[in-house]
C-alpha cells in the first residue's frame, strides 16, 4: 500500500494543476466548474488523511520523480507532520470554496482555476524534499493568489494587492537568493543531503537564515507583518480565511521544517527566535485593540496567533514542538471560522465595522454560535481546542525554563479575549443602529465603488452629485430589503452560515478529541527532532 501510495505523491500537486487548467476552457458553465472544484479538492482531502492513517506511526513515505536515485532526482516526502498539515489546509480549501460557491463568487470563470492551483501549489510546498522545487511551489501558490486578490478586492481598491504582490516577489527573490547560496557553499539543495549542514558550517548557517529571513516574510512575523493587516482586509472573506489557513501557515511550517533538518535544531539561534516571536504575540494583538472593524481585528489577531506557533520552534524541545505543531493544527481551523462567520455578516449586512452592526446575538443565532465556538477557542478558554493548545505550550516552556515566554503567552491571552469581547460587545451583543439600513446600504454602495467603509479613496471631499446619486441607490436598496425581508428575522442564508459552523463543529471535535490529536503531534515532532528516518526515506541508509 505504501510503495504504490509513494508512486501517487506527485498527483497531490499535479492533479489540481491539471484540473485547474481544464476548467479554464470551461468559461460559461460554472456549475460545472463548481461541481468538478468541489470534486477535486475533496479527493484531495481524502488522500491526505489517507497519508495521515499512512504516516501516524512515524513512517516516512516518498518518491523519486522519474525514478532517479536519491540526491540527484526531485524529491517528494510524506511523513506525520507534512500529512496532518496537508489535511487541514484541504478542509480549508474545500470550505473556503463552499463559502465562494455559496455567495457566488466561485461564478467568476477563473476563481475555480485560481483554488485548484493554489491548492496544488500548497501540496508541492508541503510534500517536495528540496529547496528549489519549495520556491517553485511557494510561486505557483502566489500566481493564482495575486489572481484571488485582483478578481475579488473591491473594484479599484488595488493598493493591498499592489503591496501583497510586492512584498511577496522581494521574500522570493531572498529565498531563491538564500538557495542559491546554500547551493554555492554545499552543491546541493536536497533537505536530507543538508541534514545538520548549518549545524556544522557557519557560512551554510547564513545562508539558510536568508532563506528563513525570507520565509519570515510571508509568515508576517515581527518586525514584517504589516502588510498582513493591510491587504488580508480588501479581498473576501473567503479569500482572506483561505489566505489565513495555507500562505501563512505554509511558511511556519517550512520554518519548522527548515530548522529540523538543516539547521538540526542549533540551540544558538533559539534564543533570539523567543524574542521575536513574544513580540510578535505582543505586538500583533495590541494592533488588533484599535482596530473599528471585525476583520482587520482578527487579521492583527492572526499576526499575534503566528507568535505562540512559532515558539514552539523557538523552544525546541519535544514538549515545544508538540505545543507548537497541535497549535498549528488548532489555529488554521479556528481563524478561519472567525473569518467565514463574520465575513457572512460583512456580506449580508454590508459593513465590517463594529459601529455599523449590532444585535446580532439575536437576530442571527447560527452565525452567533459559530462565531463564540472560535472566539472562545482564540482566546484558550476551556473545553475548547485553544485551551489544550495554549495550556501546553506554557507547559513546554516552563519545562524548557523558558518562565518569560509562558508569561507573555498568558497576559496575550487576556488581551486576545478582550478585543474578542469587543466584537461581541459592538456587533453581537451590542444595539442595532436606529438607521442601520441607511449605514448598510451606503456601505454596499461604497464597497461596489472600491471605498472602505470608513474613508474615500483619496481622502478627499466626496462629490455633491456622486453623494445624491449614492444616497438614491441607498434608498431603492433599504426599499428592497423593507420588501423582501422580515426587518427583525435572520438575514443570513444558511448557505453562508454554513461553512463557518462546519469549522466550528471541527473546532469543538479537536477539543473534545484533543488527546488524540495531541499524540499525532507528538509523534510529528518527534520526527522533526530525529530526522533519521525522513533522511533514509529520501537518499538511503
Amino acid at each position: 500500500m505504501t510503495d504504490v501510495v509513494s508512486l501517487l505523491l506527485p498527483l497531490f500537486a499535479g492533479a489540481p494543476l491539471l484540473v485547474g487548467g481544464i476548467l479554464l476552457a470551461l468559461p460559461r458553465q460554472h456549475v460545472l466548474r463548481s461541481v468538478l472544484g468541489m470534486v477535486s479538492l475533496l479527493a484531495m482531502l481524502a488522500g491526505s488523511v489517507l497519508l495521515v492513517v499512512l504516516t501516524a506511526d512515524g513512517s516516512v513515505i516518498a518518491h523519486q520523480v522519474a525514478l532517479w536515485p536519491g540526491g540527484i532526482s526531485i524529491p517528494f516526502v510524506a511523513d506525520l507532520f507534512a500529512s496532518l498539515v496537508l489535511t487541514v489546509t484541504s478542509i480549508l480549501a474545500v470550505v473556503s470554496f463552499q463559502y465562494m460557491i455559496a455567495s457566488g463568487e466561485a461564478q467568476s470563470p477563473s476563481i475555480a482555476s485560481f483554488v485548484l492551483i493554489l491548492a496544488g501549489g500548497v501540496a508541492g510546498a508541503l510534500l517536495t524534499g528540496d529547496l528549489f522545487n519549495l520556491f517553485v511551489f511557494i510561486e505557483v501558490m502566489l500566481l493564482p493568489s495575486y489572481g484571488l486578490l485582483l478578481v475579488l478586492s473591491r473594484q479599484g481598491d488595488l493598493g493591498g494587492a499592489r503591496l501583497y504582490v510586492t512584498v511577496n516577489l522581494l521574500a522570493s527573490t531572498l529565498f531563491l537568493g538564500g538557495v542559491g547560496l546554500i547551493y554555492a557553499v554545499e552543491g546541493t539543495v536536497n533537505l536530507a543531503e543538508l541534514a545538520g549542514a548549518a549545524a556544522e558550517n557557519p557560512a551554510t548557517a547564513v545562508a539558510a537564515a536568508v532563506c528563513l529571513g525570507a520565509i519570515a516574510v510571508k509568515a508576517a512575523v515581527f518586525p514584517v507583518h504589516g502588510w498582513l493587516a493591510r491587504t488580508y482586509v480588501v479581498t473576501s472573506p473567503a479569500v482572506t480565511a483561505l489566505f489565513s489557513g495555507l500562505h501563512t501557515k505554509v511558511a511556519i511550517y517550512v520554518i519548522y521544517r527548515i530548522y529540523a533538518v538543516v539547521f538540526d535544531g542549533d540551540a544558538t539561534w533559539l534564543v533570539i527566535a523567543l524574542v521575536i516571536t513574544s513580540l510578535t504575540m505582543v505586538i500583533g494583538v495590541f494592533g488588533a485593540m484599535g482596530e473599528p472593524t471585525m476583520r482587520a481585528i482578527l487579521v492583527f489577531h492572526m499576526v499575534s496567533q503566528i507568535g505562540y506557533i512559532l515558539v514552539g520552534v523557538g523552544l525546541f524541545t519535544q514538549l515545544g514542538l508538540t505545543a507548537g505543531i497541535f497549535y498549528l493544527l488548532h489555529h488554521m481551523i479556528v481563524k478561519a471560522s472567525l473569518f467565514l462567520s463574520t465575513g457572512a455578516l460583512e456580506q449580508t449586512y454590508g459593513s465590517g465595522r463594529l459601529d455599523r452592526l449590532g444585535g446580532m446575538r439575536t437576530r442571527e443565532p447560527l452565525v452567533t454560535a459559530a462565531f463564540v465556538i472560535a472566539a472562545l477557542s482564540l482566546a484558550g478558554l476551556p473545553p475548547f481546542s485553544g485551551f489544550v493548545a495554549k495550556f501546553s505550550l506554557i507547559l513546554a516552556t516552563i519545562d524548557a525554563g523558558q518562565v518569560v515566554v509562558g508569561i507573555v503567552a498568558i497576559v496575550v491571552s487576556l488581551f486576545t479575549l478582550l478585543s474578542m469581547m469587543k466584537i461581541w460587545a459592538a456587533v453581537f451583543n451590542g444595539k442595532l443602529p436606529q438607521d442601520s439600513e441607511r449605514l448598510a446600504a451606503e456601505s454596499r454602495v461604497r464597497n461596489r465603488e472600491g471605498l472602505l467603509d470608513d474613508e474615500p479613496a483619496d481622502g478627499t471631499a466626496v462629490d455633491a452629485e456622486v453623494q445624491r446619486s449614492r444616497e438614491r441607490d441607498a434608498t431603492r436598496w433599504v426599499a428592497g430589503r423593507e420588501d423582501a425581508h422580515d426587518h427583525h428575522g435572520p438575514r443570513v442564508p444558511l448557505r453562508l452560515a454554513l461553512p463557518a459552523l462546519q469549522l466550528a463543529v471541527i473546532t469543538i471535535c479537536l477539543g473534545i478529541g484533543a488527546e488524540f490529536l495531541l499524540g499525532l503531534s507528538q509523534q510529528a515532532a518527534a520526527g522533526l527532532l530525529d530526522t533519521t528516518s525522513y533522511i533514509t526515506a529520501v537518499i538511503g541508509g
